[in-house]
C-alpha cells in the first residue's frame, strides 16, 4: 500500500454545516491545496441527505470492519485505539481531534464560546483534515496548518466542552466521522470518541466502552496534556466528565456494546484485550 495514503477531512461548505450533501462525493478526491497523501471527503452543499448518509456508513460496515470504541476521557481511547489499529492493519480515527481542532479555529477567530449563534456560524470556514494511517500519529491540519501539538495544549482543552455541547456542532461532526468511516481502504477502521458506539457508529461489527477508575484516568490525562499541573488537569477532566454527561452518556454501556476496564491493565495488555475481542467478533485473522 503507498505511503501517501491516509488522510480525511472536510471543506467549508459556505452554508449550513448541518445541510452538507453526501451524496454522490468521491472520498479519494483530491484537494491540491492539502499536503501530499490527503485526502478529502467533503461533499457539495445541498439539502440535508442525514438518511442516505446512514446508509453510505451501513454500507462501509459491509464492506470492512468498523470498531467503534467509547469512554470517557483519560480511558485512554486514543492511544489503545491506535496500537490496537497497528495490530489489526486498520486505520485509525479520533474522533476527539476534530472537536479539539473545531475548538482550537473557534478560539482563533476569537469567537464567543459563550454564544451558540457564534460557534455555528464557525463551522462553514472549518477546514479539517486528519490521517487515518495510525503509523502517522493523527497528524490534523486546520486550514492547511499543522496544528497536531496546539490542539492539545491547555487552552484547547479548557474551550473544547464549549464547542461540543452544541447539538449543531455534534451534528456536523457525526456526518465528518461517518464520511471518514466510509472512506476507508484497508480491512477495518478503529474509531474512537464521545458517543461513537451509539450515535455515530451503532452498526459497528465490533462497539467497546473502554473504561477505568477515576484516579486512574486522570493520572493518564495528566501524561497527556503538556504545560499544566496534575492538580489542574485532574480539576478540567472532572468539568469536563460532568459538562459532557450532560449531552452524552459515556459512563454505561449501550446493549451489544463490550465494557473493557483497563483500571487494573498496563497499556499493552488493554490493548491485547481490545484486538482479541475484535478477533473475536469479526472475521479476521
Amino acid at each position: 500500500m503507498s505511503a501517501d495514503r491516509g488522510a480525511a477531512g472536510v471543506e467549508p461548505t459556505g452554508v449550513d454545516p448541518t445541510q452538507i450533501d453526501p451524496a454522490g462525493v468521491d472520498p479519494t478526491q483530491v484537494d491540491p491545496e492539502r499536503a501530499p497523501g490527503e485526502h478529502g471527503v467533503g461533499g457539495p452543499a445541498g439539502e440535508a441527505h442525514v438518511e442516505e448518509l446512514r446508509a453510505e456508513t451501513a454500507d462501509a460496515v459491509h464492506r470492512h470492519v468498523v470498531v467503534a470504541v467509547d469512554g470517557p476521557a483519560g480511558s485512554g481511547k486514543s492511544s489503545v485505539s491506535r496500537a490496537s489499529a497497528v495490530a489489526l492493519g486498520f486505520d485509525y480515527q479520533d474522533t476527539g481531534a476534530a472537536y479539539r481542532a473545531f475548538a482550537l479555529h473557534a478560539l482563533d477567530d476569537a469567537v464567543d464560546l459563550d454564544d451558540a449563534d457564534a460557534i455555528i456560524a464557525a463551522l462553514p470556514s472549518f477546514r479539517y483534515a486528519i490521517e487515518i494511517d495510525p503509523a502517522r500519529a493523527s497528524s490534523v491540519t486546520v486550514g492547511g496548518r499543522d496544528v497536531t501539538d496546539e490542539i492539545r495544549t491547555p487552552r484547547v482543552t479548557t474551550a473544547v466542552s464549549h464547542v461540543a455541547k452544541v447539538p449543531e456542532v455534534r451534528r456536523f461532526m457525526v456526518d465528518l466521522f461517518r464520511r471518514i468511516i466510509a472512506s476507508t481502504d484497508r480491512p477495518g477502521i478503529v474509531t474512537e470518541g464521545r458517543d461513537i458506539t451509539t450515535v455515530v457508529a451503532p452498526d459497528a461489527q465490533v462497539r467497546i466502552l473502554l473504561t477505568a477508575s477515576e484516579a486512574a484516568r486522570m493520572a493518564r490525562r495528566s501524561a497527556e496534556v503538556t504545560g499544566q499541573s496534575a492538580e489542574e488537569t485532574a480539576r478540567q477532566l472532572s468539568t469536563r466528565d460532568r459538562l459532557d454527561s450532560k449531552v452524552v452518556d459515556f459512563m454505561t454501556a449501550a446493549p451489544g456494546v463490550s465494557t473493557v476496564d483497563s483500571t487494573s491493565l498496563d497499556f499493552d495488555q488493554t490493548v491485547q484485550a481490545v484486538v482479541e475481542l475484535v478477533r473475536a467478533s469479526t472475521p479476521i485473522s
